[in-house]
């Protein structure tokens, strides 16, 4: 599929150092999701990113995405080559009403690939587009207190870590925590919100 869409250069943060003619981030298509799953697999299987144990079919990531963009949330691919090389997405961080303002940002690079620039021009455009949307805080769950990769990412990004669930899960034969970052969008919590959300 043609890159289209968004280009890094439209970012407003530091993802204009990725090389733009190697790299473009565009918006997710169902015709992604085989490619997305192939990313993703990895990160379950052997990594402790995400606090899956089992890798989801492509079924279940299709699943997943139309329920991500079916709310009129960011959800986007990186390319290079042509090739889907990472992709990232945002959530409600809780489902409760008060939490309406705030996202949980996921992101995740093709393994192998890792300080290429690839997650920092997902989280640029994800910041960006919800910004877009109105939303006022994204918080990151990282997996591993040792997954100094993200925790540099996110910190780039202006996220604070504000917290550490101490042995939160359990995977791969050891305990592992969650780190929590969290970034204001737009202005923050300096005013109250004009945009209403559901």
């Amino acid at each position: 599929m043609p890159c289209g869409g968004f280009s890094i250069a439209r970012s407003r943060t530091i993802a204009a150092e990725v090389d733009r003619d190697a790299l473009c981030v565009r918006p997710a298509l169902p015709q992604d999701l085989a490619a997305i799953q192939s990313v993703y697999a990895p990160a379950v299987t052997r990594g402790l990113a995400s606090f899956e144990e089992e890798a989801a079919s492509v079924d279940e990531m299709l699943r997943r995405y139309a329920e991500v963009v079916g709310r009129g949330l960011p959800y986007f691919v990186a390319e290079r080559g042509g090739e889907v090389v990472g992709y990232g997405y945002c959530t409600h961080y809780r489902t409760r009403s008060a939490y309406r303002y705030v996202l949980e940002d996921s992101v995740y690079v093709r393994e192998g690939l890792g300080g290429s620039g690839i997650g920092s021009a997902l989280l640029a455009q994800l910041i960006h587009a919800a910004e877009g949307l109105g939303y006022r805080q994204m918080i990151a769950v990282i997996g591993d207190s040792g997954n100094s990769a993200s925790i540099r990412l996110h910190a780039r990004f202006g996220f604070l870590r504000v917290g550490t669930l101490r042995s939160a899960g359990f995977k791969l034969g050891r305990w592992v925590d969650s780190v929590l970052m969290q970034r204001p969008l737009g202005p923050g919590d300096s005013r109250p919100p004009t945009t209403p959300r559901a």
